[in-house]
Order: C-alpha cells, then sequence, then structure tokens
C-alpha cells in the first residue's frame, strides 16, 4: 500500500520497512518487491548487489518473475558484485532471512 499510496500517503521507506518484515517470515513476494525497491532506489540507496540478493532469495522461494528480474540485474553487475550478491543471499537464507 505504501509503496504506490493506496489508501496511504506514498512512502517507500514505510513501503521497504513492512516488505523487510514480510521477507524476513519468507514471503517471496515481500522479498522480490524488496528486491525491486533495491534495483530501483525506492526508500533505499539503489543497490544490484541487494536487489539480486533479494531476487535470488524470491526466486528459490518459488516466485516466478523473480527469476526474469534477478537475471537481468545480473546481467548489468560484475562478476564480483554477482559473487557478493550470492554469498548474502546464502548466508541470508542460512540465517532463516534475519539481519539480511
Amino acid at each position: 500500500m505504501y509503496r504506490k499510496g493506496q489508501g496511504v500517503p506514498q512512502d517507500y521507506k514505510t513501503a521497504v520497512k513492512w516488505y523487510r518484515l514480510a521477507a524476513e517470515q519468507g514471503d517471496a513476494d515481500a522479498q522480490f518487491n524488496l528486491g525491486g525497491m533495491y534495483g530501483n532506489g525506492q526508500g533505499v540507496i539503489q543497490d544490484n548487489v541487494y536487489a539480486h540478493m533479494w531476487s535470488n532469495i524470491a526466486a528459490s522461494s518459488g516466485h516466478k518473475s523473480a527469476v526474469k528480474n534477478r537475471d537481468i540485474i545480473a546481467g548489468i553487475m560484475t562478476p564480483s558484485q554477482l559473487e557478493k550478491a550470492q554469498d548474502l543471499a546464502r548466508e541470508c537464507v542460512r540465517k532463516k532471512y534475519k539481519d539480511c
């Protein structure tokens, strides 16, 4: 609701807060949306590493659109950025999405 301003004033930072809380509970839609927020720099500083990380986690959680987004982001990343994103995703999943 906050991302699009539906029923509330549009507020990307608040949207990120709620997406993160849901993503940490394993919600694939929230993980996908959080990846989009990082990819677009909405409510957070634009960061392809975190955009890829969250898209990768969402894809692993079964979100079909996340696969496409993850692959698009990977195409504009350096090999070291891609490696970092994959390492962060593995660590995030290992920690059951806490403190990602």
